[in-house]
């Protein structure tokens, strides 16, 4: 007698009548969990198109079967952008990280449980071997504009016609197939001729479509891996400062990072809270973000020279701007801006109207 093996896998059902769930499914159940925003990308062109070929993130790196990369975003509340100092916004960022990587674990489950091997990955992971390791496996803003989200600024964030760079973003790979959707090809960043971003960088680390990391990470993650490593460096250089640097500022906000994450989160609000881009910023942020004070002259020509090289750039076809090279361009907006900002806020401010008018009535 052939004793019976149990193949299943506890907590798994694969039904073999029903039909395998498609974008249009996965995509309202993102929302009924909790996304903001939700895309899909195809994991054959994420493979053959890497934000830099020479530190590739890609899936296939990560696992061979997937097919499919399910890209959610959430929103970051505005309030913590009306607020005058950094911590707010860090914390903040904390909440909103947790929650999405609840609501993509709750739906590579469902999709597990399907039939379908599925998995979330880390959005704020960084991998030692690439690029001094300032990369990680993926890029998430370059999987969000794959998947149809949105744009990269000048800044190089990922802007969404919704909430701006508002956002943060998660990949979930799964092997099962889903529809694509289609890039935005139209710019949404306004570009140089904005350049908001760029006039109120606490760090002068705007460049053209591009951002020098050291000099973001110098205010946006003050008490970061770089501060840790003087720490040690001024105890083991200098033997018997141990009182005077567990003393100083830089070891409590390290301590302070490690409890709460304030201070090491990688978050400047500045460019964030400025960018025009979104409805979000339409209803809070508008009005108290009118007057940069970071602004100077010297940005002011610099972003005016930004704007001279993107036209002679343009008239030349020339390769002089790394950032919109052949290569960078798909993910900056290949169209370039087409008033994509203006006709939102038209929109945004006709409803704002049209919600005055019907107030009354319900009163």
């Amino acid at each position: 007698m052939t004793a019976s093996v149990n193949t299943s896998v506890p907590g798994m059902r694969t039904p073999r009548s029903a039909s395998p769930p498609d974008a249009a499914w996965v995509k309202r159940r993102a929302k009924e969990l909790g996304a903001d925003l939700v895309g899909i990308a195809s994991a054959a062109t994420l493979n053959a198109f890497p934000p830099d070929p020479r530190w590739p993130q890609t899936p296939e790196r990560i696992s061979r079967y997937c097919n499919s990369v399910i890209v959610i975003a959430q929103r970051i509340p505005t309030g913590a952008f009306r607020c005058k100092t950094n911590t707010p916004v860090q914390y903040l960022d904390m909440l909103v990280m947790r929650r999405m990587d609840k609501v993509a674990y709750r739906l590579s489950e469902e999709l597990e449980r399907a039939g379908h091997p599925t998995l979330v990955t880390a959005a704020q992971e960084t991998e030692w071997t690439y690029k001094r390791a300032s990369y990680g496996l993926l890029s998430t803003r370059h999987l969000g504009v794959e998947a149809g989200l949105g744009t990269l600024g000048l800044e190089v964030n990922i802007l969404t016609p919704e909430f701006g760079p508002r956002v943060y973003l998660t990949g979930i790979l799964t092997e099962l197939e889903l529809e694509p959707d289609e890039r935005i090809t139209e710019q949404v960043c306004i570009g140089e001729s904005c350049s908001r971003c760029l006039h109120s960088c606490p760090a002068d680390a705007v460049l053209h479509w591009g951002i020098d990391k050291r000099g973001c990470a110098s205010v946006a993650q003050e008490f970061g891996f770089a501060t840790m490593l003087g720490i040690f460096e001024r105890l083991f250089a200098r033997p018997g400062t141990a009182p005077e640097v567990f003393r100083s500022r830089d070891f409590f906000g390290f301590w302070q990072g490690l409890l709460r994450v304030v201070g090491s989160f990688g978050d400047c609000p500045r460019c964030l809270a400025v960018c025009p881009v979104g409805n979000d910023y339409h209803a809070h942020l508008a009005d108290m973000q009118k007057v940069i004070p970071e602004k100077t002259p010297a940005k002011v020509a610099l972003a005016k020279q930004y704007k001279e090289d993107r036209a002679t750039h343009e008239r030349d076809h020339g390769d002089k701007l790394p950032g919109l090279s052949a290569w960078n361009r798909r993910w900056v907006g290949v169209e370039g801006y087409q008033g994509i900002v203006a006709r939102q806020m038209q929109a945004f401010k006709k409803l704002q109207k049209q919600r005055a008018e019907t107030e009354p009535e319900k009163r």
